[in-house]
């Protein structure tokens, strides 16, 4: 991909001296096969939205240096990651509003496969090519099915906590689903995301039921997240999810499924 050519060749160069900032936040959002053209239009409106709401601004100028570091990366498959918006200094309203703007420039098309292991591992190289320094180092990741590409996702980010990286979630657990799309369709993506995606520092995740909310729900998200707050829920509850016999969470069911319809591709 050329994002990770791009990638490379910056680790290249002598990096200048490191702008401190209160967080480094990485916004790695879902464009895999199983969202529809108007689920990623409305992903990166909402994202827009939610960034030039006056409440993000206020939540920024809480920390210490009233300054934050903010990429957008969509991805899909294991080496699949496109930088959208790169790592982009916010200390204003308008840097915002700018930002967003970006967002909304130009759509590209849906790329192929889940891999949410590939994002989390494409995420160290993406922090150590910023400009930046942050007190904190946060991934936020949406998405609308589990991993089944790459490396198992909980190896991913055990090494990302190990590093020191939080990771927050907002898994996307609507009905918008065409062809066969429903064929990995997970219906307790939250307890998924929570037991084998999030962790580190004051990580937590907000399901996403229907669209209408999305917005809102990212708003919220980026509140916490740049003010660096603890929220009251770790885990936001969704209002479906499915019984786990037994407890505890099989974190390769995404693998397990794409296995599956691999070996009855014919009868799906």
């Amino acid at each position: 991909m050329l994002s990770r050519l791009i990638l490379a060749l910056s680790l290249l160069v002598v990096p200048a001296a490191a702008t401190e900032v209160d967080v480094e936040l990485m916004l790695a959002v879902d464009v895999s096969y199983s969202m529809t053209p108007n689920e990623l239009e409305i992903q990166r409106r909402g994202y827009a939205e939610a960034l030039r709401d006056p409440a993000i601004m206020e939540a920024i100028e809480t920390g210490y240096r009233q300054k934050v570091a903010l990429s957008y990366v969509e991805w899909s498959g294991k080496t699949a990651q496109r930088i959208i918006v790169p790592w982009t200094l916010i200390e204003s309203q308008a840097d915002l509003d700018r930002f967003a703007g970006k967002l909304t420039a130009e759509f590209q098309p849906i790329l192929r496969r889940t891999s949410i292991s590939g994002v989390l591992d494409f995420a160290p190289l993406w922090f150590e090519a910023s400009d930046f320094k942050g007190d904190r180092r946060v991934i936020d990741v949406s998405g609308d099915g589990p991993n089944n590409m790459g490396r198992p996702v909980a190896q991913a980010r055990d090494a990302l906590l190990a590093a020191g990286f939080a990771i927050n979630g907002l898994p996307l657990m609507t009905r918008e689903h065409v062809g066969g799309s429903w064929r990995f369709h997970l219906e307790d993506l939250d307890l998924y995301y929570q037991n084998c995606v999030i962790g580190g520092m004051a990580s937590f995740m907000i399901p996403v039921k229907s669209w209408e909310e999305f917005p809102a729900a990212v708003r919220r998200k980026l509140v916490l997240e740049l003010a660096g707050r603890v929220p009251e829920a770790r885990i936001w509850r969704a209002e479906w999810r499915g019984a786990q016999p037994g407890g505890g969470y099989d974190c390769l069911i995404g693998e397990k499924m794409w296995l599956y319809f691999m070996q009855n591709y014919q009868e799906w």
